[in-house]
């Protein structure tokens, strides 16, 4: 694997677990798409530090399952905005 994959894929773990940070965030931050994100986070970091690569997993999982709450006040947010 090239290096700059290998330092990117470790610098966006780091960023998730460091900002909780979702993948829409990471991906806008280092200029990449989500599926990078998620591939590096997954696939490619799994054999550069698993260790690593469980810790980001397990901020991405929360994130996941909270999602739905953030897009409920996001629209909840727009609708009090427009009347």
């Amino acid at each position: 694997m090239k290096d700059y994959i290998e330092e990117r894929a470790i610098s966006i773990a780091n960023y998730i677990i460091d900002y909780n940070a979702t993948v829409r965030q990471t991906a806008k931050e280092f200029g990449v798409s989500k599926s990078t994100v998620h591939k590096d986070v997954t696939d490619r970091l799994m054999q550069i530090n698993p260790a690593l690569a469980k810790q980001a997993r397990k901020v991405l999982d929360v994130n996941k399952s909270e999602r739905h709450i953030r897009g409920g006040l996001a629209t909840k947010e727009k609708y009090l905005h427009q009347h």
